[in-house]
């Protein structure tokens, strides 16, 4: 490393991931007997990508279900239980304490597990451009909420999702990440053309694997 190069910061993301039984409802009629499958495959394929991404060191899963605490951690992922169980955002800086308490010279942040078809070097992208600001979100490819919000070490972890969640982020002074080409950080999945969106930037295996079984993915296509 020369004398005028800085390291990269590197981060600690925590990932929300819903009790099956009650994740992926608006896509219940066209999921069908497959909406808790979905949703597992949603989950494992964005924390596998997050794992390959090389400005991540960890990834903490913040669940009560066991099916995706073992699926997860088989990957690399720690599981840090809801304790809190008090909704989202608790949840979310509840598992940011955990791994600041081990780990408090890496960035926090907060990422959306409806990630499918995360592309590990977008994300390295937008991680180094969230790196300049106390700070930062970014927006869904809906323009109303948030994929992913991140606080630089010894910042507070101030996550708003929610509805209207962009708004909320920018209204506490977050800085928006609009960067070129990162269609992958911002595309979730709660609906079925969120889904169809995501097929076509091209899903982790999981995902692509359960949708191929969706009468309503097949007559799309």
């Amino acid at each position: 490393m020369t004398q005028n190069q800085v390291p990269l910061l590197q981060w600690s993301l925590v990932v929300p991931v819903k009790v099956l039984a009650r994740a992926k409802t608006r896509m219940a009629e066209a999921a069908g007997p497959h909406r808790q499958a979905l949703a597992l495959a949603v989950a494992t394929d964005t924390v596998a990508a997050l794992l390959a991404c090389e400005r991540v060191r960890h990834v903490i899963v913040v669940t009560d279900d066991p099916a995706p605490a073992a699926e997860l951690s088989a990957l690399g992922a720690m599981i840090v239980p809801d304790e809190p169980d008090a909704g989202l955002n608790p949840a979310l800086i509840h598992g940011a304490a955990r791994i600041r308490e081990t780990a408090p010279g890496y960035g926090v942040g907060a990422i959306s597990a409806d990630l499918p078809a995360l592309r590990p070097g977008e994300l390295a992208r937008v991680l180094d451009a969230a790196a300049r600001f106390p700070e930062a979100f970014v927006p869904d490819a809906a323009g109303t909420g948030t994929t992913l919000y991140t606080a630089r070490p010894a910042v507070p972890f101030r996550p708003a999702f929610g509805p209207l969640s962009r708004a909320a982020h920018r209204d506490r002074g977050a800085r928006e990440l609009l960067l070129d080409d990162i269609a992958s950080v911002r595309q979730d999945v709660d609906t079925l053309e969120d889904l169809q969106a995501a097929l076509t930037l091209g899903t982790g295996p999981r995902t692509a694997r359960v949708a191929a079984r969706l009468p309503a993915i097949r007559n799309i296509a």
